[in-house]
Protein backbone atom coordinates (compact mmCIF):
# COMPACT_ATOMS: atom_id res chain seq x y z
CA UNK A 1 0.00 0.00 0.00
CA UNK A 2 2.87 2.39 0.70
CA UNK A 3 3.85 2.17 -2.98
CA UNK A 4 0.59 3.86 -3.96
CA UNK A 5 2.06 7.28 -3.22
CA UNK A 6 -0.02 10.21 -4.40
CA UNK A 7 -3.02 8.07 -5.30
CA UNK A 8 -6.30 7.30 -3.60
CA UNK A 9 -7.45 3.74 -3.25
CA UNK A 10 -10.63 3.05 -1.31
CA UNK A 11 -10.26 -0.39 0.25
CA UNK A 12 -12.23 -1.95 3.11
CA UNK A 13 -10.11 -2.26 6.23
CA UNK A 14 -11.33 -5.82 6.83
CA UNK A 15 -9.66 -6.93 3.58
CA UNK A 16 -6.20 -5.63 4.48
CA UNK A 17 -3.78 -8.42 5.41
CA UNK A 18 -0.20 -7.19 5.83
CA UNK A 19 2.93 -9.32 5.96
CA UNK A 20 3.62 -11.26 8.68
CA UNK A 21 12.19 11.82 25.23
CA UNK A 22 14.04 11.65 27.52
CA UNK A 23 17.75 12.26 26.77
CA UNK A 24 18.97 8.97 28.24
CA UNK A 25 17.62 5.46 27.94
CA UNK A 26 16.09 4.19 31.20
CA UNK A 27 17.52 1.05 32.75
CA UNK A 28 14.41 0.23 34.78
CA UNK A 29 10.88 -0.63 33.85
CA UNK A 30 8.77 2.40 33.04
CA UNK A 31 6.56 3.47 35.89
CA UNK A 32 8.53 6.06 37.82
CA UNK A 33 8.91 9.75 37.16
CA UNK A 34 6.50 11.38 34.75
CA UNK A 35 3.19 9.55 34.52
CA UNK A 36 2.96 7.43 31.36
CA UNK A 37 -0.32 9.18 30.60
CA UNK A 38 1.72 12.38 30.34
CA UNK A 39 4.93 10.82 28.97
CA UNK A 40 2.77 8.47 27.90
CA UNK A 41 -2.33 28.63 5.08
CA UNK A 42 0.07 31.44 4.51
CA UNK A 43 0.95 29.55 1.35
CA UNK A 44 -1.42 27.25 -0.50
CA UNK A 45 1.15 25.89 -2.96
CA UNK A 46 1.01 22.22 -3.81
CA UNK A 47 3.80 20.13 -2.36
CA UNK A 48 4.40 16.43 -2.88
CA UNK A 49 3.02 14.28 -0.11
CA UNK A 50 1.26 11.07 0.69
CA UNK A 51 -2.51 11.13 0.75
CA UNK A 52 -4.64 9.64 3.49
CA UNK A 53 -7.75 7.77 2.56
CA UNK A 54 -11.07 9.51 3.11
CA UNK A 55 -12.69 9.72 6.51
CA UNK A 56 -13.14 6.09 7.47
CA UNK A 57 -16.16 5.35 5.32
CA UNK A 58 -15.25 1.64 5.32
CA UNK A 59 -14.71 1.41 9.07
CA UNK A 60 -17.56 0.24 11.34
CA UNK A 61 -19.13 3.06 13.33
CA UNK A 62 -20.61 0.90 16.09
CA UNK A 63 -18.84 1.58 19.37
CA UNK A 64 -16.89 -1.47 20.47
CA UNK A 65 -16.64 -3.02 16.99
CA UNK A 66 -13.05 -3.99 16.24
CA UNK A 67 -11.55 -4.33 12.78
CA UNK A 68 -9.63 -7.38 11.63
CA UNK A 69 -6.29 -5.59 11.87
CA UNK A 70 -6.98 -4.58 15.48
CA UNK A 71 -8.07 -8.11 16.40
CA UNK A 72 -4.94 -9.46 14.71
CA UNK A 73 -2.68 -7.11 16.69
CA UNK A 74 -4.56 -7.83 19.91
CA UNK A 75 -3.96 -11.55 19.39
CA UNK A 76 -0.26 -10.88 18.79
CA UNK A 77 -0.06 -8.92 22.05
CA UNK A 78 -1.98 -11.60 23.97
CA UNK A 79 0.51 -14.22 22.80
CA UNK A 80 3.58 -12.10 23.55
CA UNK A 81 5.62 -11.54 26.71
CA UNK A 82 4.18 -8.02 26.93
CA UNK A 83 1.21 -9.56 28.72
CA UNK A 84 3.62 -10.68 31.45
CA UNK A 85 5.30 -7.32 32.05
CA UNK A 86 7.80 -7.13 29.21
CA UNK A 87 8.27 -3.89 27.30
CA UNK A 88 9.42 -2.83 23.85
CA UNK A 89 11.93 -0.04 23.28
CA UNK A 90 11.45 1.59 19.87
CA UNK A 91 13.88 3.92 18.12
CA UNK A 92 12.11 6.57 16.04
CA UNK A 93 13.40 8.15 12.84
CA UNK A 94 15.45 11.18 13.91
CA UNK A 95 13.37 13.32 11.57
CA UNK A 96 10.28 12.95 13.75
CA UNK A 97 11.53 15.23 16.54
CA UNK A 98 14.78 16.33 14.81
CA UNK A 99 16.74 14.41 17.44
CA UNK A 100 17.32 10.85 18.57
CA UNK A 101 14.21 9.57 20.31
CA UNK A 102 13.05 6.24 21.63
CA UNK A 103 9.73 5.21 23.10
CA UNK A 104 8.74 2.51 25.56
CA UNK A 105 5.69 0.41 24.67
CA UNK A 106 4.07 -1.67 27.42
CA UNK A 107 0.86 -3.60 28.01
CA UNK A 108 -1.06 -0.56 29.24
CA UNK A 109 -0.28 1.37 26.04
CA UNK A 110 -1.71 -1.36 23.85
CA UNK A 111 -4.78 -1.60 26.06
CA UNK A 112 -5.42 2.12 25.61
CA UNK A 113 -5.61 1.49 21.89
CA UNK A 114 -7.68 -1.70 22.04
CA UNK A 115 -10.14 -0.46 24.67
CA UNK A 116 -10.45 3.14 23.43
CA UNK A 117 -9.16 4.47 26.73
CA UNK A 118 -7.45 7.74 27.65
CA UNK A 119 -4.21 7.96 25.68
CA UNK A 120 -0.77 8.25 27.22
CA UNK A 121 2.38 9.65 25.70
CA UNK A 122 3.56 6.39 24.11
CA UNK A 123 0.48 6.09 21.89
CA UNK A 124 0.52 9.83 21.10
CA UNK A 125 4.17 9.66 20.02
CA UNK A 126 3.80 6.42 18.07
CA UNK A 127 0.96 7.85 16.00
CA UNK A 128 3.08 10.96 15.36
CA UNK A 129 5.80 8.61 14.10
CA UNK A 130 3.22 6.95 11.86
CA UNK A 131 2.21 10.32 10.37
CA UNK A 132 5.83 11.25 9.76
CA UNK A 133 6.63 7.96 7.98
CA UNK A 134 3.37 7.72 6.03
CA UNK A 135 2.71 11.33 5.08
CA UNK A 136 5.87 13.37 5.40
CA UNK A 137 9.17 11.54 5.11
CA UNK A 138 11.01 12.38 1.90
CA UNK A 139 8.66 15.24 0.96
CA UNK A 140 8.51 19.01 1.36
CA UNK A 141 5.97 18.48 4.13
CA UNK A 142 8.94 17.93 6.45
CA UNK A 143 9.74 21.64 6.01
CA UNK A 144 6.16 22.68 6.73
CA UNK A 145 5.23 20.59 9.76
CA UNK A 146 7.29 19.86 12.87
CA UNK A 147 6.55 17.82 15.98
CA UNK A 148 7.51 18.62 19.56
CA UNK A 149 7.77 15.71 21.99
CA UNK A 150 5.07 15.93 24.65
CA UNK A 151 7.42 14.26 27.11
CA UNK A 152 9.64 17.37 27.04
CA UNK A 153 6.97 20.07 27.22
CA UNK A 154 4.03 19.48 29.56
CA UNK A 155 2.38 21.01 32.62
CA UNK A 156 4.18 18.75 35.08
CA UNK A 157 7.63 19.72 33.81
CA UNK A 158 6.74 23.41 33.53
CA UNK A 159 5.73 23.40 37.20
CA UNK A 160 9.03 21.80 38.19
CA UNK A 161 11.41 23.81 36.01
CA UNK A 162 9.90 26.35 33.59
CA UNK A 163 13.28 27.69 32.48
CA UNK A 164 14.49 24.26 31.42
CA UNK A 165 11.26 23.62 29.50
CA UNK A 166 11.55 26.99 27.77
CA UNK A 167 15.13 26.25 26.74
CA UNK A 168 14.13 22.80 25.43
CA UNK A 169 11.48 24.45 23.29
CA UNK A 170 13.98 26.99 21.95
CA UNK A 171 16.39 24.17 21.10
CA UNK A 172 13.62 22.41 19.18
CA UNK A 173 12.93 25.58 17.20
CA UNK A 174 16.64 25.99 16.44
CA UNK A 175 16.93 22.39 15.19
CA UNK A 176 14.57 23.08 12.30
CA UNK A 177 16.83 25.65 10.67
CA UNK A 178 15.39 28.62 8.77
CA UNK A 179 11.91 29.25 10.23
CA UNK A 180 11.48 32.35 8.05
CA UNK A 181 9.01 30.56 5.76
CA UNK A 182 5.59 29.53 7.05
CA UNK A 183 5.58 26.25 8.95
CA UNK A 184 3.82 24.81 11.97
CA UNK A 185 5.19 23.30 15.15
CA UNK A 186 2.76 20.84 16.71
CA UNK A 187 2.85 20.56 20.50
CA UNK A 188 0.46 17.98 21.99
CA UNK A 189 0.19 19.47 25.49
CA UNK A 190 -0.96 17.57 28.57
CA UNK A 191 -2.37 19.37 31.59
CA UNK A 192 -0.56 17.04 33.97
CA UNK A 193 -1.11 13.89 36.04
CA UNK A 194 -2.74 12.04 33.19
CA UNK A 195 -5.00 14.98 32.48
CA UNK A 196 -6.42 16.68 29.43
CA UNK A 197 -4.74 16.89 26.00
CA UNK A 198 -4.84 20.02 23.83
CA UNK A 199 -2.98 20.93 20.65
CA UNK A 200 -0.81 24.04 20.39
CA UNK A 201 0.31 24.79 16.81
CA UNK A 202 2.92 27.53 16.40
CA UNK A 203 3.79 29.50 13.25
CA UNK A 204 7.06 31.23 14.15
CA UNK A 205 7.32 33.26 10.95
CA UNK A 206 3.98 35.00 11.50
CA UNK A 207 4.02 34.93 15.31
CA UNK A 208 0.74 33.00 15.35
CA UNK A 209 -0.20 30.35 17.91
CA UNK A 210 -3.29 28.22 17.28
CA UNK A 211 -4.98 26.63 20.27
CA UNK A 212 -7.18 23.58 19.63
CA UNK A 213 -9.11 22.16 22.59
CA UNK A 214 -11.80 19.50 22.28
CA UNK A 215 -13.38 20.87 25.47
CA UNK A 216 -14.69 24.39 26.01
CA UNK A 217 -12.33 27.14 27.13
CA UNK A 218 -9.08 28.63 25.94
CA UNK A 219 -5.41 28.90 26.89
CA UNK A 220 -6.28 30.89 30.02
CA UNK A 221 -6.77 27.47 31.68
CA UNK A 222 -3.02 26.94 31.35
CA UNK A 223 -1.33 30.30 31.99
CA UNK A 224 2.08 28.76 32.68
CA UNK A 225 1.98 26.97 29.33
CA UNK A 226 1.17 30.17 27.45
CA UNK A 227 3.87 32.08 29.32
CA UNK A 228 6.45 29.39 28.51
CA UNK A 229 5.52 29.21 24.82
CA UNK A 230 5.59 32.99 24.43
CA UNK A 231 8.95 33.26 26.21
CA UNK A 232 10.44 30.50 24.04
CA UNK A 233 9.29 32.15 20.81
CA UNK A 234 10.70 35.52 21.88
CA UNK A 235 14.03 33.97 22.95
CA UNK A 236 14.27 32.00 19.71
CA UNK A 237 13.68 35.10 17.59
CA UNK A 238 16.26 36.99 19.63
CA UNK A 239 18.87 34.26 19.10
CA UNK A 240 18.14 34.37 15.37
CA UNK A 241 18.28 38.19 15.35
CA UNK A 242 14.76 38.37 13.94
CA UNK A 243 12.90 41.58 14.54
CA UNK A 244 9.72 41.21 16.58
CA UNK A 245 7.42 43.13 14.29
CA UNK A 246 4.36 42.52 16.42
CA UNK A 247 3.05 40.74 19.47
CA UNK A 248 2.40 37.02 19.44
CA UNK A 249 -1.21 36.35 18.45
CA UNK A 250 -3.08 33.42 19.98
CA UNK A 251 -6.13 32.08 18.14
CA UNK A 252 -8.68 29.75 19.71
CA UNK A 253 -9.86 27.48 16.91
CA UNK A 254 -13.50 26.36 17.00
CA UNK A 255 -12.58 22.72 16.49
CA UNK A 256 -14.64 19.53 16.89
CA UNK A 257 -15.67 18.83 20.48
CA UNK A 258 -15.58 15.54 22.36
CA UNK A 259 -18.70 14.20 24.09
CA UNK A 260 -17.04 11.98 26.70
CA UNK A 261 -14.13 12.04 29.13
CA UNK A 262 -11.59 9.95 27.19
CA UNK A 263 -11.36 11.23 23.61
CA UNK A 264 -9.09 14.28 24.03
CA UNK A 265 -5.93 12.41 22.99
CA UNK A 266 -7.63 10.95 19.92
CA UNK A 267 -8.89 14.42 18.96
CA UNK A 268 -5.42 15.96 19.25
CA UNK A 269 -4.04 13.28 16.94
CA UNK A 270 -6.89 13.82 14.50
CA UNK A 271 -6.31 17.59 14.49
CA UNK A 272 -2.69 17.06 13.42
CA UNK A 273 -3.71 14.46 10.86
CA UNK A 274 -6.27 16.80 9.25
CA UNK A 275 -3.87 19.74 9.08
CA UNK A 276 -1.08 17.70 7.49
CA UNK A 277 -3.39 15.86 5.07
CA UNK A 278 -4.89 19.19 3.93
CA UNK A 279 -1.40 20.77 3.84
CA UNK A 280 -2.60 23.88 5.64
CA UNK A 281 -0.34 26.21 7.57
CA UNK A 282 -3.10 28.67 8.39
CA UNK A 283 -5.81 27.06 10.51
CA UNK A 284 -9.24 28.70 10.04
CA UNK A 285 -10.74 30.01 13.26
CA UNK A 286 -13.87 27.97 12.52
CA UNK A 287 -11.69 24.96 11.61
CA UNK A 288 -11.85 23.17 8.27
CA UNK A 289 -15.11 22.82 6.40
CA UNK A 290 -14.25 19.18 5.68
CA UNK A 291 -14.07 18.30 9.38
CA UNK A 292 -16.62 20.25 11.40
CA UNK A 293 -17.18 17.29 13.71
CA UNK A 294 -15.73 13.85 14.34
CA UNK A 295 -17.69 10.62 14.44
CA UNK A 296 -16.47 7.50 16.18
CA UNK A 297 -15.49 6.29 12.71
CA UNK A 298 -12.96 9.14 12.38
CA UNK A 299 -11.28 7.93 15.58
CA UNK A 300 -11.53 4.23 14.72
CA UNK A 301 -9.80 5.02 11.44
CA UNK A 302 -6.76 6.32 13.29
CA UNK A 303 -6.66 3.30 15.59
CA UNK A 304 -6.67 0.97 12.60
CA UNK A 305 -3.91 3.00 10.93
CA UNK A 306 -1.80 2.71 14.07
CA UNK A 307 -2.50 -1.02 14.46
CA UNK A 308 -1.42 -1.58 10.85
CA UNK A 309 1.72 0.50 11.43
CA UNK A 310 2.66 -1.41 14.59
CA UNK A 311 2.28 -4.70 12.70
CA UNK A 312 4.29 -3.42 9.72
CA UNK A 313 7.08 -2.14 11.97
CA UNK A 314 7.19 -5.47 13.85
CA UNK A 315 7.04 -3.69 17.17
CA UNK A 316 5.41 -6.57 19.05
Amino acid sequence: MRDAVGSFVGWPSDLIFPDAETPTRPTHKVGKGISRRIESVASQKEVPGRKLKSAAKDIPTTSGTKSQIMMRLEKMVDESDIMHGAIRSIDFDEGVFRAAHFEIIAKEDMQQLFEHDELGIAVIHTYIWYMYVTLMRGTELCNRFNFIAASRINATLITKNPTSVKNDLVDRFMAAGDNTTPSLYFLPFNSGNGGHWVLVAMDLSRLMVYYLDSLSGDWSKYPSMKKTVDAAIIKFRSKKNYRNRKDITWVRVQCPQQNNSVDCGFFVLRFMRDIIALNRIDIPKMYFEEYKSYSRAHLDEMKDELCQFIVDQRII
